[in-house]
């Protein structure tokens, strides 16, 4: 049976953009190597088959994306990309008709309120193609992410209302998507297709207070993450390869994930106790204490 519903691959912690939501990384800007990307897939194929790529970075910057995507299909993985979106056109070869993409997630909430509608008009344009290219319904599933959503009695910006309008039109759903945070329960729009808004949530850094010790997560329980340089961490919230678990170049996944650091962040959970000082001044976790 299989250890981890998905494992996060960072395989460049390099964007494009300097989105003001985003931590950013003081690590070194890298790309994975194929050789470490297929060593990690020979590492971890007995603990999940679902990869996302993603922590720090934008995936689609990677040269070689598509030569890891051949890569997923041949080993029999699954892959979710999250993407800001607006390389797509670039990317778009590499993209279609690759059976490895389960999923691909657009982060739309790049924009500030000062951005031409006319920007957002062709940014969309260039996502509405890779998808409309992939099928219908298209050939992976599509979550349109909106995850800037304040509180559902706050009027919504304009610029979320015209995308939701877009999305609307593009998807030819019948009524209005309302501006409510599901917190990771996507709406529907058509077989393939989802919406997604959340809340804004503060990243985890070192600098910040702490929330509490006590709580819940599913760090090393759903998900492990695994960073551009091999670094193995436990979630994909760890921006800076905070709780560095082991690294790949020196010793197997199994090994990693079985060690003294791994196994106490582990028990700790179990029993609603965060052992390790990220944790603590995690926010998002706060949303697993509501499902346990």
């Amino acid at each position: 049976m299989e250890q981890f519903k998905k494992i996060y691959i960072e395989i460049t912690n390099t964007c494009n953009l300097e989105c003001t939501f985003c931590p950013k990384t003081k690590r070194k800007p890298e790309f994975m190597s194929v050789d470490l990307f297929k060593r990690i897939l020979e590492q971890v194929k007995d603990h999940s088959r679902y990869l996302h790529f993603h922590v720090m970075g934008e995936p689609l910057l990677h040269p070689e994306i598509g030569s890891f995507l051949d890569i997923c299909e041949d080993k029999g993985f699954k892959v979710n990309i999250t993407t800001n979106g607006t390389l797509v056109k670039q990317a778009k070869e590499k993209l279609l008709f690759k059976p490895a993409i389960r999923a691909m997630n657009f982060s739309l909430h790049i924009f500030d309120e000062n951005t031409p509608k006319k920007v957002v008009d062709a940014y969309l344009n260039e996502i509405f193609d890779l998808i409309s290219l992939s099928g219908n319904p298209p050939g992976f599933i599509v979550c349109f992410r909106l995850w800037n959503i304040q509180n559902k009695k706050i009027q919504p910006t304009w610029i979320n209302a015209y995308m939701l309008e877009r999305i609307e039109k593009f998807c030819d759903v019948p009524s209005k998507i309302e501006e409510i945070p599901t917190d990771g329960n996507g709406l529907k729009l058509k077989d393939n297709v989802y919406v997604n808004m959340s809340s804004l949530f503060e990243w985890p850094n070192e600098l910040i207070p702490d929330i509490n010790d006590e709580g819940f997560c599913l760090g090393l329980r759903h998900q492990a993450a695994i960073l551009v340089d091999g670094t193995v961490v436990p979630c994909c919230l760890d921006s800076e390869g905070t709780i560095d678990l082991g690294n790949i170049n020196e010793n197997n996944f199994k090994q990693i994930i079985e060690g003294k650091r791994a196994k106490a962040l582990f028990k700790g959970f179990s029993e609603r106790k965060v052992v390790e000082s990220l944790c603590r001044k995690c926010g998002y976790r706060k949303r697993f204490d509501l499902k346990v």
